[in-house]
């Protein structure tokens, strides 16, 4: 592709998964510094100081800002979907809390994911996860922002309620029958847990995507980072790398994602393994960005 993938994309990364050792301001700091990214996701930051300063640094960074509340859930095994409605009002308001904090971080929306659910209560689970969206939807819209629930794994490894693609397209239009603010993230990663495709997610959730993560999975029973690990690209008996990332961005092309005017954030969802360097799994990432790009056809 002759044009820079910049045209088309917010490229940004997420701060909890490429730096996980380093405190959130240093974090901050050198994505900002970095102008390889147009986008930043970030997470909850527990203390008021560091997050007055956060809030300053990404102010004055031209980022876009991002807020995933993945973390706050799967740290407590709060569940939006739990079929005991105490539980669910306490992932709710969990998740309210987070609005308000991307809120006073500068975040135009938050994503989160669905709980675990049980193959006897999963309707119930289903009708729980509506009611808790909606209301997420209808706290945001006050505020101007948007909620996005990220499509995982239904039986690998975080085993969630959403789920495979039907079925969050399933989801995604009962929500917009109510809320216009609402959509899904799909992550290239998440592909091979779900045993779909680029083609196939990308063709079955088009009307409902909002934005979009990239990474890898190793989906080989017994091999090292099994599971909804984010390794490297590259990485031993992994399902992604560059091949994969390339035909990615071709579905994107074909099915009309790739918008100049209001570019879609694609973000890095890659997490260093045991004791692999930050800096050089962010240098891997980009190199085969850079790659699957550069062979991309016009």
């Amino acid at each position: 592709m002759k044009e820079s993938i910049h045209k088309y994309f917010q490229i940004g990364t997420l701060q909890w998964m490429s730096h996980p050792s380093y405190n959130v301001l240093d974090s901050i700091y050198k994505i900002a510094c970095d102008d390889f990214f147009d986008a930043f996701e970030i997470t909850a930051i527990s203390d008021d100081e560091e997050r007055e300063k956060a809030k300053k640094l990404l102010a004055d960074s031209h980022l876009n800002i991002g807020y995933g509340a993945h973390p706050k859930l799967l740290s407590t095994g709060l569940n939006p979907n739990d079929t005991d409605e105490e539980g669910r009002e306490k992932a709710e308001a969990a998740l309210m809390e987070a609005i308000d904090e991307a809120e006073y971080l500068g975040a135009e929306g938050v994503a989160f994911l669905a709980g675990k659910w049980e193959e006897e209560t999963k309707d119930i689970a289903y009708a729980q996860l509506l009611k808790t969206t909606r209301n997420l939807c209808d706290y945001a819209a006050a505020k101007n922002m948007i909620i996005e629930l990220e499509v995982f794994d239904y039986n690998m490894d975080k085993a969630v309620l959403i789920g495979p693609a039907p079925y969050a397209a399933e989801f995604a239009a009962d929500i917009r029958k109510t809320n216009n603010n609402f959509g899904l993230l799909v992550d290239l990663s998440h592909f091979p847990t779900t045993y779909e495709t680029s083609k196939f997610v990308v063709q079955t959730l088009r009307p409902y995507i909002t934005h979009f993560h990239i990474g890898n999975a190793v989906v080989k029973e017994g091999c090292e980072a099994y599971g909804d690990k984010h390794p490297r690209f590259g990485f031993p008996n992994s399902a992604n790398d560059t091949a994969e990332l390339l035909d990615f961005f071709r579905v994107l092309k074909e099915e009309g994602f790739f918008n100049s005017l209001n570019p879609y954030v694609l973000s890095f969802e890659v997490k260093p393994w045991g004791d692999e360097d930050p800096e050089i799994i962010l240098a891997n990432t980009k190199r085969v960005v850079n790659r699957a790009w550069a062979l991309l056809e016009d």
